[in-house]
């Protein structure tokens, strides 16, 4: 009998009708002779409030007492799941992740997964449970202690389960009916895709497509654990959602796959850096050290010794940055003229695995921008990605703009 993972976001479960609907799919699964593991997140907004009181009782917060509050959302949504299932005469049983046991390391808050032993579930379906509800986005420290695996976790959850019990597939249930190829909302014309590959999907999470969290994809690509997207209000069958697969599973690849897009990015600029061996590691290193996050990086060519260099950031982590960097300075550690900060930015990409075999999309996506007197302030590129800067009052106009060059529409 094979196993089949379903994971249901908070908005599948947001309420007791939602949670039937929810356990109707999982019966379903189990009357077409699947084992189902059912992991579930806490109910929509569950989690933020708790993280809340959290805050309000203590700012500067124990993060084992934090996680002990946060992954209690879970829990309730698990046991109501497992009750529910229980009235439509469905053997269930609901799990917190140190039940599992699932094992993780000791970083609080943003947990990673270690190991899941199947010796506990696969007793239990030995002895007629067809049905385990985990509690998704939760763990247990090597002290014994609860731990979270960060927000959106509870994808991880699903796929790092898929993996460890062989599963046939991890299905995904969601608010959207799929992968789409660009913001359904910006673009009238974006389109479901019907299979989209590991990398693809990874590079389009990591730019801000919510459907899918990043560490999930690379969870899945590594162990080759298909992924399903699909919706939770729909009535599905087997070829519904997104199927998310390895590259050789598609038969012909689009050039270009999706669009992608953030708003909320800031790029910050050196001003007149000595350039000198080091000096890269000299920046970059405190901006790591305080959490930032960067990701585009530019620099100039040198002129008299000096240059200039740059780089993106999410907005809400310029103050970091700007008191790293000037830390670093007042260390003597780099010497630049002026840090200067852009928060009125939004980086547009497009990604697709038929860049590798294809030429001339950069000088495509370059033309496109031209001809809507979009100017182009940052570049970078990898094997299967185009990404710039632009000001962000154009960020919706580049998206279509972009649709309708690589012809998107047609791309189901």
């Amino acid at each position: 009998m094979s196993i089949l993972v379903m994971k249901f976001g908070g908005t599948s479960v947001a309420d007791l009708d939602k949670i039937k609907n929810a356990a109707t799919k999982v019966k379903r699964e189990v009357d077409r002779g699947h084992k189902v593991i059912v992991i579930v997140s806490a109910m929509s907004g569950k989690t933020n409030e708790l993280v809340g009181w959290v805050n309000q009782t203590s700012p500067l917060y124990d993060a084992r007492e934090y996680d002990a509050v946060v992954s209690s959302g879970e829990n309730v949504t698990a046991g109501l799941m497992a009750l529910t299932l229980q009235e439509m005469e469905v053997p269930a049983r609901s799990w917190q992740g140190w039940q599992v046991p699932l094992k993780t390391n000791s970083a609080h808050a943003a947990a990673r997964i270690e190991e899941i032993p199947r010796e506990n579930l696969d007793a239990k379906f030995d002895e007629g449970m067809q049905v385990a509800v985990i509690a998704g986005f939760q763990g247990l420290s090597p002290e014994g202690r609860i731990t979270t695996l960060g927000r959106g976790g509870s994808d991880t959850t699903a796929v790092a389960f898929a993996a460890a019990f062989d599963a046939m597939r991890c299905d995904i249930y969601t608010d959207v009916d799929g992968v789409y190829t660009t913001d359904p909302r910006i673009e009238d014309k974006a389109c479901k895709l019907e299979k989209i590959a590991y990398e693809e999907m990874l590079e389009l999470a990591s730019l801000g497509a919510k459907v899918l969290q990043t560490r999930s994809v690379e969870l899945a690509m590594r162990f080759k654990v298909p992924l399903r997207v699909l919706s939770s209000f729909e009535e599905n069958n087997e070829n519904s959602g997104t199927l998310v697969c390895d590259e050789e599973e598609i038969m012909e690849s689009n050039v270009v796959s999706g669009v992608a897009y953030s708003r909320d990015e800031a790029k910050m600029t050196l001003i007149s850096v000595a350039d000198r061996p080091g000096i890269a590691a000299a920046i970059f290193g405190p901006l790591s050290e305080a959490g930032v996050n960067v990701d585009m990086i530019v620099q100039n060519i040198s002129e008299d010794g000096r240059t200039d260099m740059t780089f993106s950031c999410p907005t809400d982590q310029v103050m970091r940055a700007e008191r790293a960097i000037k830390e670093a300075k007042e260390l003597g550690e780099i010497n630049f003229q002026e840090l200067v900060a852009d928060t009125d930015v939004a980086k547009v990409s497009v990604v697709g695995i038929g860049m590798r075999s294809h030429a001339g999309v950069a000088a495509q996506m370059f033309q496109a921008l031209r001809d809507e007197g979009i100017n182009i302030r940052v570049i970078t590129t990898s094997e299967i990605k185009i990404s710039v800067l632009i000001e962000r009052k154009y960020m919706e106009l580049a998206v279509q703009a972009l649709h309708d060059a690589f012809e998107l529409d047609k791309a189901a």
